[in-house]
């Protein structure tokens, strides 16, 4: 399955029996049966015995071994992961998915939840298109991880209808956030999906189109999602650059897109003024056929990402050298005149460049910061503050970002969308003071959060002092 994943526990009546069990006669399979048929083999090549009772002794020997590992497996396994991409189910639940436990969103034709069935168990069934029907009980979902659940269903499966029992539990779930005066997950990502772009015709640019009269060519494309593209694009035959482009709606009226219009001309023209050494350039900013375009630095190096899948979770010295870095550039876009918000810090925006420093890119969707106007919503759904989900985009929702990104590097895991992030839970070796870093970042409500920028470098600071700072510095 693909990154960006949501695990769901989901155990089934007698699975922590059967876990005891398997617990319990561990030493049977896993030392006592193995140490047997190594014995056994060693007196079988003396022994006169016939061969079809050492055959049959021998594939008793390997049957208990190997069926104790596979027992193990089967138990232990009670997560279903959720994904951009589709679900992956448990192991025990494969009999009735015909055996193949990764399935695409584009399999989910339907999604219900039923009254009871025989055994008085309210049941969420997923009908597949190969035929097969999942039910899954309620009562052994947890209740914000069902909502997940039932959100990640509603954001990915675009083609899965949702029955109306389905959909009122969504509502019954979004009011029972509402009680304490918060809103649910539910609530949250609908007010998300209500705002996000209607059906437009916009269509990247292909490879070769020409712009700005031929001096730019565009490469091939980076990205692309909503009215947006990114673009590597070859400048004066020469130079590489990165061209990013935004569409206003087709279908706005006449006032919103002249708005739109002048917040993205106003945006191009601030970020053009900055100037700081780990931020990618931006060179110029221009329209052409309706489209508004900037023209960035390319940098050369990886990113953080494709970065850890390469080379795994880093250590706790290396990530706080890193936590140094990126505050110290949030300062300078925080105390910037105006105050400028980044709204998408992650790890695929953060370059380790080649000579170890890192690089912050993809300025698309940092925004003037003028009191709530935040523009279009954007970001990843794990790096998002639950404020910028509710489009009012604060500072803080750059440091919730910072958070989640600090714990993406320290597990090499996507942190779960609106949940405080804690790295220990993951990682147990961590020292107590960088998971309360974390955790301080990530904290639901602004109030809880670190406050401001002088604050977490102040943090930082006392965390790298506390650090043996001899490790070498990583290069790519």
């Amino acid at each position: 399955m693909a990154q960006n994943q949501i695990a769901i526990e989901y155990s089934v009546p007698g699975r922590r029996v059967a876990f005891v069990a398997v617990c319990a006669l561990a030493p049977v399979w896993s030392m006592i049966a193995p140490a047997s048929l190594g014995f056994f083999l060693s007196w079988a090549m003396f022994s006169s015995a016939p061969t079809y009772i050492l055959v049959l002794i021998s594939f008793m020997l390997l049957a208990i071994t190997f069926g104790g590992l596979a027992l193990t497996a089967f138990v232990e396994d009670n997560k279903i992961h959720l994904s951009k991409d589709g679900i992956s189910f448990p192991v025990f639940l494969l009999p009735g998915l015909h055996f193949r436990r990764e399935r695409l969103w584009s399999e989910v034709k339907a999604a219900d939840i039923s009254s009871f069935d025989n055994n008085g168990n309210q049941l969420l069934l997923l009908s597949l298109t190969t035929g097969e029907t999942v039910g899954l009980r309620l009562a052994t979902i947890k209740p914000e991880q069902l909502e997940q659940f039932l959100v990640s269903l509603e954001l990915w499966g675009t083609n899965c209808t949702r029955s109306p029992a389905l959909i009122e539990t969504q509502h019954v779930m979004q009011n029972r956030g509402n009680v304490d005066g918060k809103l649910g997950y539910t609530q949250m990502w609908e007010e998300e999906l209500a705002r996000r772009f209607t059906a437009t015709a916009f269509m990247p640019l292909e490879p070769n189109h020409k712009l700005r009269d031929g001096r730019l060519k565009i490469v091939k494309q980076l990205a692309f999602g909503g009215l947006s593209a990114i673009y590597l694009a070859q400048k004066n035959d020469t130079d590489v650059v990165v061209l990013k482009e935004a569409v206003v709606p087709a279908n706005s009226d006449e006032e919103a897109t002249k708005l739109a219009a002048q917040l993205l001309d106003k945006e191009a023209r601030l970020l053009v003024s900055l100037d700081h050494r780990q931020i990618a350039r931006v060179n110029d900013h221009f329209v052409e056929d309706g489209r508004h375009y900037l023209e960035l630095e390319y940098i050369a190096g990886q990113d953080l990402r494709q970065f850890i899948r390469q080379h795994g979770p880093q250590s706790e010295q290396q990530v706080i050298g890193w936590c140094g870095q990126i505050a110290d550039i949030l300062h300078y876009l925080h105390t910037h005149e105006p105050p400028i918000v980044h709204r998408d810090l992650t790890p695929d925006n953060l370059v380790l460049r080649n000579d170890g420093d890192l690089m912050l890119i993809d300025f698309g969707a940092a925004n003037e910061f003028v009191g709530t106007a935040t523009g279009t919503l954007v970001g990843k759904q794990a790096y998002m503050a639950p404020e910028q989900l509710q489009g009012r985009t604060t500072l803080a929702s750059d440091i919730y970002a910072f958070g989640a990104s600090i714990y993406f590097l320290l597990t090499g895991r996507d942190p779960i969308p609106l949940a405080v992030a804690s790295p220990r839970q993951v990682v147990p070796d961590l020292s107590e003071a960088l998971d309360q870093l974390v955790i301080a970042c990530t904290a639901f409500d602004v109030v809880d959060r670190i406050r401001n920028t002088s604050e977490l470098l102040d943090r930082v600071s006392k965390l790298r002092a506390g650090s043996n700072n001899d490790q070498p510095l990583i290069t790519v």
